[in-house]
């Protein structure tokens, strides 16, 4: 990794996330576990093993790095529990597609809020394909406001928002201070959260094998390396990797317990997709 540029080196650390993720949504599906009972799994063992090879890593530093996050760190706090919550609640109320769909619009709004907070100018192409999206998203709830899953879609674009909002502030803090520690207080927090609210932690049958590996593979090790990727891209280019999570994702949904996503679903993806496809292939064409 050394020898590599800040440019290759965000890009595989984004790229070896999402594709850690993407199963993610398909897992959710399989566990017979409820939301919250859920959701504090999803927190309590990515925490303890992040926890663990943090304290092997850093030892006593860690408590130090954390302090060091300052607001940096309070602020990746407060997104990353919306985002790690509202996922959960999004894919069971809606379809695995329309959720993933909606966590796709987060390079525009890294975009946006990067322009509006950090003075990173998008040009005219990043404009257009803000315009594009949104009036595909606007085509996609039409839709759900017909199937009655408006809901699920709602919540699928606050996690966006959240998405974005947090790969900004570790842009912003990017010499400043690792997020990492913030990103496990986030996660305990979201255990502690779920407590409250969970009926029944017990498991069984096959979610013994479901949830650990959920857990650990498809959320403890990409949110370590998520958080690590806007220290070295912009927010937007780390956000432009969740779209191979809005292909893949309903795939593996799709294999595996045939969930077919609407038309509407499919056309308005395939537009957000594509536009912001084009969008990075100019954006690289011209780097």
């Amino acid at each position: 990794m050394k020898n590599l540029s800040d440019q290759h080196k965000g890009t595989l650390l984004a790229f070896t996330a999402i594709m850690f993720i993407t199963p993610d949504s398909l897992l959710i599906r399989l566990s017979n576990v409820d939301s919250w009972n859920l959701i504090f799994y999803r927190g309590f063992i990515p925490f303890f093993v992040v926890f663990i090879g943090l304290i092997i890593v850093q030892k006593q530093k860690l408590f130090t790095s954390l302090i060091e996050g300052g607001w940096h760190g309070i602020g990746y706090i407060c997104t990353f529990l919306v985002t790690n919550i509202l996922f959960v609640y999004s894919i069971e109320n809606t379809n695995v597609a329309n959720t993933l769909i909606m966590v796709s619009l987060a390079p525009m709004l890294s975009a946006l809020i990067s322009f509006i907070f950090l003075k990173e100018y998008p040009d005219k192409k990043t404009w257009v394909a803000i315009i594009i999206t949104t009036l595909a998203v606007i085509y996609i709830f039409i839709d759900s406001f017909e199937k009655g899953d408006i809901k699920g879609n709602i919540y699928g674009f606050i996690c966006a928002l959240g998405l974005a909002a947090g790969a900004v502030i570790i842009r912003a803090g990017k010499t400043k201070a690792n997020l990492i520690p913030s990103a496990m207080v986030a996660k305990f927090l979201i255990a502690l959260i779920a407590l409250f609210f969970a009926d029944n932690l017990n498991i069984k049958g096959s979610d013994y094998l479901i949830i650990p590996t959920m857990c650990v593979f498809c959320v403890a090790i990409p949110f370590v390396l998520i958080t690590l990727a806007p220290r070295y891209i912009s927010a937007a280019e780390v956000n432009l990797f969740f779209l191979l999570e809005t292909v893949l994702g309903p795939f593996w949904v799709w294999l595996v317990i045939k969930e077919q996503p609407s038309l509407e679903t499919i056309i308005g993806g395939a537009v957000i997709i594509l536009t912001i496809a084009t969008h990075s292939f100019l954006a690289l064409k011209k780097t």
